[in-house]
């Protein structure tokens, strides 16, 4: 917990060291050990795991709970704000996705409001639950899931299969390959252009492999990099200890429009990439 001037006898560095540790656990000599994962590929943060699920569950039951009880005569605040969100969601992707499927309206209410809640775990403060953690023998605890790269490319490599999935699906397999090897430079079909025409083939699969690949990668480290720089910039004015309440509270009230952003930014693009996949361009 942090004390006068924030950190204590650990010193500034440690003190920002022991917040961006996550709780970890990895398999070393056939033995389970925890937070001594060093360089251990197979390392699994126990905290972003747990708290990622744990927040899914809380939007499944909460919006379950609110279509089972929903009431057309006075809805109460909650069915309300459940209902502007819904409706939210389903004009946006109306609005970018013009094909048919059941699948995309429910993904983007699912990732909006599911990044929503782990981002908003970033306005807890920081020394609260770590300090409550520490009480029962829980050495690190990072609550944010978003500031963890691991859980922001999981997410986004389950959009690239579903691009890879909507492509083929609407395109077939050759069209999914044709999109890779004939755009954007169309290769020459007869006369001499035929002897350039594998090199244009090649360059064009280089070049939409690497647009391919850019998709997910730029999804997680978008969402990534601004929920890590926020959660730092919150460690930091912890640091000033008890002083810090005006400066947290300000940098709360910006932050939940990064939050909402940065969720509203993730669904957004999903629906764009899984719409270019459905289309022919």
């Amino acid at each position: 917990m942090a004390s006068e001037g924030g950190h204590g006898t650990e010193g500034s560095g440690g003190y920002i060291q022991h917040h961006l540790q996550n709780l970890q656990v990895c398999k070393v000599d056939d033995q389970w050990v925890w937070n001594d994962c060093a360089g251990n590929f197979w390392a699994m943060n126990v905290d972003s795991m747990f708290f990622s699920v744990f927040l899914g569950l809380v939007f499944l039951l909460l919006f379950r709970k609110v279509a089972k009880n929903t009431s057309a005569g006075k809805p109460g605040k909650f069915q309300a704000f459940v209902e502007l969100v819904v409706d939210f969601v389903d004009s946006s992707v109306k609005d970018t996705f013009h094909g048919k499927s059941k699948l995309i309206a429910p993904l983007a209410l699912t990732i909006f409001m599911w990044v929503f809640l782990m981002n908003l775990m970033d306005l807890i403060p920081v020394d609260l639950l770590p300090g409550v953690a520490s009480l029962a023998g829980i050495p690190y605890l990072k609550v944010v899931p978003t500031t963890d790269v691991n859980i922001t490319f999981g997410m986004s490599l389950s959009v690239f299969v579903l691009i890879i999935f909507f492509t083929i699906k609407s395109k077939g397999v050759g069209g999914f390959v044709r999109e890779l090897t004939m755009h954007p430079i169309a290769p020459p079909t007869k006369g001499f252009g035929l002897i350039a025409a594998p090199l244009i083939i090649a360059f064009n699969f280089i070049l939409e492999t690497v647009s391919l690949l850019a998709k997910p990668l730029s999804l997680s480290l978008r969402l990534f990099g601004n929920m890590f720089a926020g959660e730092l910039i919150f460690i930091l004015i912890a640091m000033i200890g008890w002083y810090q309440l005006p400066l947290h509270f300000g940098w709360a009230v910006f932050h939940v429009l990064i939050v909402t952003l940065q969720a509203f930014i993730f669904m957004m693009l999903t629906i764009v990439y899984l719409t270019l996949a459905s289309e022919e361009h």
